[in-house]
Parts: structure tokens; sequence; C-alpha cells
């Protein structure tokens, strides 16, 4: 049975499977990245579906190494088995009318040590 939702405001350590996601992201090795997720995995990000390995080495070499993506993480809460984290996110994109910095929340469904499920948002920082 799932863990309980920890508190939002409850500082919890980075799950190994999510600091593997983000090391890979910070080092842009999508191979690593990649390994991360299952077979059959589905990311949403920017209000697009990207199922499965294929489509989501496409969206990471373009939207995540191709840009130099770095993510850190500001917040993490575990939620009934499932991960959310805030981050600044920075990177080699275009940042026009974008703030400063660039919140996104990534919600991490794991299942078997792999990420079955990413939803990433735009996000604002807590008040």
């Amino acid at each position: 049975m799932p863990s309980p939702p920890s508190s939002p405001d409850a500082p919890i350590s980075l799950p190994p499977l999510v600091a593997a996601f983000v090391e890979a992201t910070n080092s842009f090795d999508l191979d690593r990245l990649l390994a991360t997720f299952a077979d059959d995995a589905l990311v949403n990000d920017q209000l697009c579906d990207y199922w499965g390995k294929a489509a989501i080495r496409d969206w990471a070499g373009r939207d995540i190494i191709g840009v130099r993506l770095t993510i850190a993480v500001t917040k993490v809460v575990s939620h009934y088995g499932n991960f959310i984290i805030t981050a600044d996110v920075d990177g080699n994109f275009d940042k026009r009318g974008l703030p400063e910095p660039l919140v996104l929340a990534f919600y991490f469904t794991p299942y078997h040590e792999l990420i079955v499920q990413l939803i990433i948002l735009r996000n604002r920082r807590d008040i």
C-alpha cells in the first residue's frame, strides 16, 4: 500500500528514481535519462503526450538534452506513492516571455523502480 502523503511543507529527500532522473538531466546524459523510464511510459510536457521510449527519446533529445536543460530542485513532496518536485529550470531555450526563474512542477508516477508517467507543468514558487 502506498505511503500516505507528506505535508507539502515537510522536507523529504529526493527518492532514488527521481534523483537518477535529475542527475541524468543535469549531466545531459540521454541514455541514463531513458533508463529511468518504463518501455511504455507516458510523458506529458507542454500539453503534448509522448508514449513509449521511442517518443520519449525524441522528446528528451530535443527538449531536455538538446537545450541543455538543468533542474534545481526546490521542493519534494511524496503523495501516495507518487513524487512531485518543484524546480527552477534553465537551459539554452527561448526565454522570451518566461518568468525568471522558470519554475516547473514534475509529477512522477513510479512503478517497479521505473517512471511510468511524468507530467510537467509550469508552476510558481509558494508564497
